[in-house]
């Protein structure tokens, strides 16, 4: 059983904005981003809905509603909303520096993450290339499972895999295939039908 004290130090600090791509929202809990929302209708709107996905446990509802997050955390999350907003607007921006937390993956799960944000702006990869790359070549269907499940897009630029033969694939961001579909020709000069 965990105490108010342990609760205290994951309380997450969230900020939002708005950017090119609609509501952005950005949450960090000691030093490391764990949560991304965007392409929402408003800030808050994103914000309401990554407090909602990283509140969810009934445990850590009061943490997120009630206690106040560490300075730095929320200068960090503040540095990550402007690169955020910089990339939607179409700066070529380097998030591969910002940090990431990545407790809560399996191993394979952490090789697919690593193997994802190497992924250059402009290029793509299958997901059979992916889990190739993270060393569990036959596991596309449980990269696809890692890139759905994943808290922090734009970070872990899952938009960058693709099915096999260059077809899109899914996206379970808002706006779905349309958002990847803008995402990627925001970074490249090719159109995605």
């Amino acid at each position: 059983m965990s105490t108010v004290r342990d609760r205290q130090t994951v309380t997450p600090a969230l900020v939002s904005g708005d950017s090119d791509l609609g509501g952005l929202a950005v949450a960090v809990v000691a030093g490391e981003v764990t949560g991304v929302s965007f392409g929402q209708r408003s800030a808050a709107i994103a914000a309401t809905a990554l407090a909602r996905r990283l509140c969810s446990v009934d445990s850590a509802k009061s943490l997120c509603e009630s206690v106040d997050a560490a300075g730095d955390d929320v200068d960090l999350a503040e540095e990550v909303l402007e690169k955020l907003r910089q990339f939607a607007a179409g700066d070529d921006v380097d998030l591969t520096p910002i940090p990431l937390s990545l407790g809560h993956l399996t191993p394979f799960q952490r090789r697919v993450v690593r193997t994802c944000r190497a992924i250059k702006r402009g290029a793509l990869l299958s997901y059979g290339e992916v889990a190739a790359k993270a060393g569990s070549a036959g596991a596309a269907r449980a990269v696809g499972q890692v890139m759905r499940t994943n808290r922090t897009p734009l970070i872990v630029p899952c938009h960058r895999v693709v099915a096999a033969g260059g077809k899109l694939g899914g996206f379970s961001a808002p706006q779905g295939l349309a958002m990847k579909r803008r995402l990627l020709e925001l970074e490249s000069d090719r159109l995605f039908t």
